[in-house]
């Protein structure tokens, strides 16, 4: 349970020997921080129910909790609303109660599930780009998020490797070099284990092939006709594409690491394509799919339907399949492989439609439930017109070169700042890269998932305000209090007494940690937690300014502010480490 909830159950309680219901009782953060620590609104659909007046039935049940020890104080205002303000013996043993060094207070999920986390979607043959950036982040974070929660999360990159791309990259090859042995079509193999092409001949294909093919039929005819004997099972097409797949996610991974982002399966599209011949009958058995000027198509509109639902082309005219099919297909190979009990799909906003009708043809198959698929979509970022991000030149920038730019200018905010004084190079360049990590990840993050959100790489990089380096750096400076008193002799930290205002702001802080995890946990949405570790970020640092540690006269004082210090520290750590940031030793 989290505090709110502890609260809920005692202010119920109160209500209950009103004669009203317990679930009146739920408590709030205050609306006016200024009068108190938390609320209740409780009384006023009371007196609805009970037909009296609100403010009255706020009184009796304030005056039943005025006793309470967990509260200091009680007050009723306006039209009936319950004040609460905890006791300071109350959030004292609150805080010692966190202080486990592992959890710091963070909320358990009752029931957990076993999910499996779409979040990266990469297509073999494209360099990473910054598009690719938000779900990257948001499903990383997300991941960490529901495992600490206690959930059994899988996540999954599910390449783009079997679509028409790389029909147009096989033809587009034989056109360069076709005494290549993988187009002899007496050749079965066995094959080089050396690629023909490198990655940025791959890189250069890729432009060129898939322009060609929308500008001239014949070429996209060609590479329909590859796309189609590559999935039919051609052997040297097949050789071809595993060197295009090894090439690509060796690259994938090093740009992947770079944003401290990992992955527990590197399957693909291809890895669903066995399952298509067996599905496709399997769903004609079952009435579900049906044949449409050639192709194989599923109706997935509703009568409910307040808007247009197309079919799904589940094998096209040519006996091809597509994103709808291998998208059904993997949902059945996770099905039989993890048997999870929800999948969750990181993916932008434009691929909605799409979704829904994957889910809904699943439900109709009977595949999977739809109400345990979820798409988490999110908006785009944008450059400072608005658009998106883009080059200077307007082209797409890879994502090799965003993290470069990042990092090269958080070393110039370091060396404006004075924060690479004394650092040799190699730790200077990992601070720089922590730091210009932290502010683009951040950047991200802080900004709900399902809105757009303008990149100012300059305002994302400060070191005050809202900013992933403004968090590293309190995170460096906790540590760095605590190092200080450890060598001045200051003593251990010891019981939490708080006491004063500031102490007072910073244990609340703390504590309402649980809520806030539970609330990103429900609602998919790390900027909820962003928030939390700013506010905890600042209520250290008016503690630190408002109350002596070191040099504290008072021993149990000193002690107990040593805990709150370190209990800080350690939740601000955590945090961060849940939405992907990773805090230097020093900066």
């Amino acid at each position: 349970m989290t505090l709110k909830d502890d609260l809920s159950v005692i202010v119920g309680e109160a209500f209950t020997a009103e004669g009203l219901d317990h679930t009146l009782g739920a408590v709030k953060s205050a609306d006016r921080p200024d009068l108190a620590q938390f609320q209740c609104n409780g009384a006023l659909p009371a007196a609805k129910l009970a037909k009296k007046n609100p403010r009255e039935i706020a009184q009796a049940v304030a005056a039943r909790l005025g006793d309470a020890s967990q509260f200091s104080e009680v007050s009723v205002s306006g039209p009936g609303f319950i004040n609460l303000k905890l006791a300071d013996e109350f959030m004292s043993a609150q805080i010692e109660a966190v202080n486990d060094g592992s959890r710091f207070g963070g909320w358990l999920h009752e029931t957990p599930e076993k999910i499996v986390i779409d979040y990266g979607g990469p297509n073999v043959a494209k360099p990473l780009h910054v598009g690719h950036l938000r779900a990257a982040i948001i499903g990383e974070s997300l991941k960490r998020i529901l495992r600490f929660a206690g959930d059994d999360v899988t996540g999954d990159v599910h390449l783009g490797d079997w679509g028409l791309q790389m029909g147009q990259l096989i033809s587009e090859l034989q056109i360069r070099q076709p005494d290549l042995v993988y187009f002899d079509p007496a050749q079965s193999g066995p094959y080089p284990v050396e690629s023909p092409i490198n990655l940025q001949d791959l890189e250069e294909m890729y432009p060129v092939a898939s322009a060609a093919s929308k500008a001239d039929p014949a070429r996209a005819d060609l590479a329909r006709k590859a796309t189609k004997e590559l999935q039919d099972g051609r052997p040297g097409y097949r050789a071809l594409w595993k060197h295009f797949v090894d090439l690509s996610v060796a690259a994938m991974k090093k740009d992947y690491a770079d944003l401290d982002v990992e992955f527990d399966l590197w399957k693909g599209e291809a890895d669903a394509d066995p399952l298509i011949p067996e599905l496709t009958e399997d769903l004609k058995a079952r009435n579900v799919i049906e044949e449409s000027d050639g192709a194989q198509i599923i109706h997935v509109a509703r009568e409910s339907d307040k808007k247009e639902m197309p079919p799904i082309i589940f094998v096209n005219s040519q006996g091809a399949v597509g994103y709808h099919a291998t998208d059904v297909a993997t949902i059945v190979d996770r099905k039989r492989e993890l048997d999870p009990d929800r999948i969750l799909y990181v993916v932008d906003a434009r691929q909605r439609l799409h979704f829904e009708q994957v889910f809904r043809a699943v439900e109709r198959a009977g595949y999977y439930a739809e109400d345990h698929l979820e798409h988490l979509w999110f908006g785009t970022m944008n450059g400072k017109d608005g658009k998106p991000f883009k080059t200077r030149e307007g082209g797409t920038l890879k994502l090799r070169h965003f993290i470069d730019m990042v990092t090269d200018r958080a070393l110039e905010r370091l060396k404006e700042n004075g924060f690479a004084d004394g650092y040799d190079v190699a730790e200077t360049n990992e601070v720089a890269r922590q730091v210009g990590i932290a502010a683009l990840k951040f950047a991200d993050l802080s900004n709900p998932r399902t809105s757009d959100y303008i990149f100012d790489l300059d305002r994302f990089m400060a070191f005050e305000g809202k900013t992933g380096p403004y968090l590293l750096y309190a995170s460096v400076r906790v540590r760095s209090v605590l190092g200080k008193a450890k060598a001045a002799g200051a003593g251990d930290p010891g019981p939490v007494q708080v006491g004063e205002a500031a102490e007072r702001d910073l244990g609340l802080v703390i504590l309402n940690f649980a809520d806030v995890l539970r609330e990103t946990y429900e609602k998919r949405m790390p900027h909820i937690l962003c928030d939390h570790a700013f506010s905890l970020a600042q209520a250290f640092s008016k503690f630190y300014a408002a109350c002596r540690m070191v040099d504290e006269a008072d021993a149990e004082k000193r002690a107990s502010r040593l805990s709150l210090a370190s209990i800080a520290g350690g939740q601000l750590d955590l945090v961060l480490s849940l939405l992907g940031l990773d805090a230097p030793e020093r900066m």
